[in-house]
């Protein structure tokens, strides 16, 4: 008969992505999961087989959770510009300070190093774009691609915060970033 869990996957998993995020991806071993976790190494070892897909199953879990906020955020602003921003400033609760975000960047090198996770990465790309594009459906003469430009000019803010963290608090830095590109592409085209 076999013994009932003690800890569910997604119990482990989450051990796995704080100690991830907060020491780096190396970090990520089976003797440092136990210690976080409290069961054994051979009972991580026969749920998770290797390191490599200890890895994997983490990222794929913290994908997993990116896309549960990222639908919850969505549904609950509204379908303009200005809910395009507090859709974005949402996301970027949680990257905490410049020593977790820094880390956050080397998680992220794990995502584009393996294949499923870069089609993870790709495949909430088109989420989040959709959901951005959505907030600007009524507003005339906007790109095609806005949810994609918004996606990618947030993604440029949280860069350029990282250079000057104690100029401004994250997401304050967010939001003004993204009013101004709102503002630039719902501007009516001016003749140069």
């Amino acid at each position: 008969m076999t013994r009932p869990k003690t800890q569910s996957d997604e119990q482990v998993l989450e051990a796995a992505y704080r100690l991830m995020h907060a020491d780096g991806p190396e970090a990520l071993t089976f003797e440092r999961l136990a210690q976080a976790c409290g069961l054994s190494g051979s009972t991580l070892v026969q749920r998770f087989k290797n390191k490599a897909l200890l890895k994997q199953r983490t990222l794929l879990y913290a994908w997993d959770g990116l896309d549960r906020k990222t639908e919850q955020a969505a549904a609950s602003v509204p379908r303009s510009p200005a809910g395009a921003v507090e859709l974005l400033v949402a996301l970027s609760r949680g990257y905490g300070d410049i020593e977790s975000y820094a880390e956050g960047l080397l998680v992220l090198r794990e995502d584009l190093r393996d294949p499923a996770l870069r089609a993870r990465g790709a495949a909430w790309k088109a989420q989040l774009s959709r959901a951005l594009a959505a907030c600007f459906a009524n507003i005339p003469r906007i790109p095609e691609d806005i949810g994609l430009l918004m996606a990618a000019h947030w993604q440029g803010a949280l860069l350029w915060w990282s250079f000057g963290p104690d100029d401004m608090e994250l997401t304050a830095y967010v939001e003004r970033s993204l009013r101004r590109f709102v503002t630039a592409v719902t501007m009516p085209a001016r003749n140069l």
